[in-house]
């Protein structure tokens, strides 16, 4: 890594909340926001958990069409495009199980799982402006969440507080275009927030156009003075073209086009490789304070998608009926100097997809190849014990039962049949201790155990080969972390991290078959510090630098294949540093600039480490002005920059691709540009 980028990058940082007032201190982060990660419903300062919080101040600083430049600035998390719509989201390394798509993270949504009962989540389905809260927990999900040991992610709707809609339009370069209405509305016992939004783009490279049009309805509702219904719907229909990965001369020659045909198969163009994706999800939540002391939270949900993939090699068309509901009870106890919380529940989910993969002619599905039914049944049982002990420790001792089952029939094709797969049942401990000194420093430490079954998508990847015998990665991880603020003005989060992991499963030849890599070593560092004043007068409100520092040592420790040895190789697909700073300036209260920069370490692109991404260096920005045009009616004008200097860089490579076809290169320099109206309503 280059010492001086890194320095560069700390001094040119920037980030910014476009609010019409400045923002409040920037340790609102540790002091007010309420974190409902393990439930424990307390600050962060608080809560004994490597945590990353995005909010929608944050995912309004960048370009309002993805949430991946904000999610970026969590130390220890990656979310990479592809193209336009293809999506990887990673916490501490999990991108080597994920050639494309979304695994190994299980993410909730309002308090249901999002992630489908094969393993897979599909994040570019939502449209931007459905976010308003993202919770990322780092390392293992023990205890409440079950098996995983790539993280989880809560999200939640924006909040409901104020009535009022909201319209805006954007444009920028590459065909850019959004167009998005919103409304709250209700009262007191009953709260309705719909939002519909359509957005295209034609892409940087060939083959890599996107459209997509989502409606979401949400829905809250007060049945008693103690009990409360919560609804969400979602439906989209989403459509993006997949150009595929590049080799490294292809890439250097024009980064811009998409695969070429080579002596046995035709190129991405003349295969209409792409992505046609409708999905549509409903979940209902019921919540009750039903005595003095106990609470009870259910939830039950069920979603549906229709998916079809031209691909190079194949056709893939396949539904998936997807259905399940958790609930978890509650009993608060206060004794003397003793408080606290016991929470115990149950998570299900069934997941069940027909699966046709045919020959693909030029973008037409051709003779059969195989005809498959997937099935998979989770069940989850989970406890855990949050107690304030004296002189401000905060204990968590938890654990979960997971149970898992997978049934694979194969009608037609090769190797036909019916497998069976009952994964032993496992038990996930964790254990967490938090000191709050004083209201500007706490230290905490954790143990946690970590178990994921391979996915659906890995036993039957798209080579179309059903591996039964794959098996789970299982794994410890140990944490200490220190969070608070200096002076008032200075506020820091820094943990430290070591996860020695079994059985790793990783991909290879882009997800054609995974296997498991033996034993890993994955130790890191994860800094945030922020320096904000808003004590200023005159011209200028506020003021705020951060930097968010991300330090990985991962290696192979024990693994062989094919006959030669990785092991003390580097642990393919993540960067040993990542540097995103940040400076958000408000002039007048009305004006606002944001900036960001950002330092990728190179990436090993192979198990053998003998091909590597470049590093590379990226700087953006947002200007912007907010402003009231008649009563109750407020006015956004914004326009920004990314990648403005022009950077010629990989985002989402392909990780041990056939023929080194590593490449997805991200889009030149462009600009967008948009406004938002936003009228109260009248209570």
């Amino acid at each position: 890594m280059t010492f001086r980028l890194i320095l560069l990058s700390c001094l040119l940082g920037v980030k910014s909340y476009a609010q019409t007032a400045a923002p409040k201190d920037s340790s609102s982060i540790l002091t007010e926001v309420v974190v409902k990660a393990y439930s424990y419903n307390r600050t962060l300062m608080e809560t004994p958990v490597a945590l990353g919080v995005a909010t929608a101040k944050d995912f309004n600083r960048f370009n309002p069409t993805s949430i991946l430049s904000a999610v970026n600035t969590v130390p220890g998390v990656r979310m990479e495009e592809r193209s336009p719509g293809s999506y990887r989201f990673s916490i501490r390394g999990s991108t080597i199980r994920s050639p494309f798509g979304v695994r190994d993270v299980k993410f909730y949504w309002n308090g249901l799982p999002l992630t489908d009962g094969g393993g897979n989540t599909y994040l570019n389905l939502l449209d931007f402006d459905a976010f308003g809260k993202a919770e990322i927990i780092k390392g293992p999900g023990a205890s409440l969440y079950g098996a995983g040991t790539g993280g989880v992610v809560l999200l939640s709707s924006p909040p409901t507080n104020q009535k009022q809609l909201q319209f805006s339009a954007s444009g920028g370069s590459f065909g850019l275009q959004r167009y998005q209405a919103k409304a709250i509305f209700g009262n007191d016992k009953k709260k309705v927030f719909v939002n519909y939004a359509h957005q295209q783009s034609d892409g940087y490279r060939q083959q890599s156009a996107m459209r997509r049009d989502a409606l979401n309805l949400e829905g809250n509702f007060a049945i008693t003075r103690k009990s409360t219904l919560q609804t969400s719907v979602f439906y989209s229909n989403l459509f993006y073209q997949t150009p595929g990965g590049l080799t490294l001369a292809q890439y250097n020659a024009d980064p811009s086009q998409a695969r070429q045909p080579s002596k046995t198969t035709f190129g991405a163009v003349q295969q209409q490789a792409a992505i046609y994706n409708k999905t549509i999800f409903g979940g209902v939540v019921y919540e009750s304070q039903w005595a003095s002391h106990w609470s009870t939270r259910a939830g039950i949900y069920s979603s549906y998608t229709d998916f079809t993939n031209p691909f190079i090699l194949n056709y893939e068309r396949r539904t998936e009926h997807n259905y399940g509901g958790r609930t978890d009870t509650r009993y608060e106890f206060n004794k003397g100097n003793w408080s606290g919380k016991i929470t115990a529940g149950a998570e299900w989910q069934h997941f069940y997809s027909p699966l046709t993969d045919y020959g693909n002619h030029l973008g037409v599905k051709d003779t059969l190849q195989t005809d498959d039914r997937l099935t998979s049944n989770i069940m989850l049982f989970f406890a855990q014990a949050d107690i304030e002990l004296p002189h401000q420790l905060f204990l968590t001792i938890g654990g979960s039962g997971n149970f898992l089952k997978y049934k694979f029939n194969r009608l037609a094709g090769l190797l036909p049949g019916e497998q069976l797969r009952n994964f032993a049942p496992v038990f996930s401990p964790r254990v967490a201790l938090l000191k709050k000194f004083n209201d500007s420093f706490s230290a905490f430490t954790s143990v946690g155990k970590g178990f994921s079954a391979p996915s659906l998508a890995e036993v039957r990847p798209s080579s179309g080969v059903y591996n039964n015998s794959l098996a789970p990665e299982q794994g410890i991880n140990y944490e200490v972390g220190i969070r608070g603020q200096l002076l008032k003005m200075l506020t820091f989060d820094i943990v430290a991290y070591d996860f020695e992991l079994n059985q790793a499963i990783v991909s290879q030849n882009n997800g054609a078959y995974f296997i498991n890599a033996g034993n890993t070593s994955q130790k890191g560092l994860e800094t945030y510090l922020s320096w904000q004043s808003n004590t200023w007068s005159g011209l200028f409100s506020h003021l705020k630098i951060w930097e968010a520092y991300t330090l990985t040592n991962y290696r192979f420790v024990n693994y062989a294949h094919d006959g030669i040895n990785y092991s003390g190789n580097k642990w393919t697909g993540t960067a040993p540093n990542t540097v995103v700073t940040g400076l958000d300036l408000y002039l007048l209260k009305r004006f606002y600039l944001n900036a960001t920069t950002t330092y990728v370490d190179r990436i090993p692109l192979n198990d053998a480490n003998s091909a590597y991404s470049s590093d590379y260096f990226l700087v953006g920005s947002r200007i912007g002005f907010k402003s009231l045009i008649q009563k109750n009616t407020s006015m956004e004008i914004f326009a920004g920059v990314d990648n403005a200097l022009n950077q010629k860089y990989s985002l989402g490579n392909d990780l041990n691709a056939a023929f080194g076809r590593y490449y997805n290169a991200a889009a030149t320099r462009n600009f967008y540009f948009g406004v938002k109206i936003i009228p109260l309503l009248k209570n």
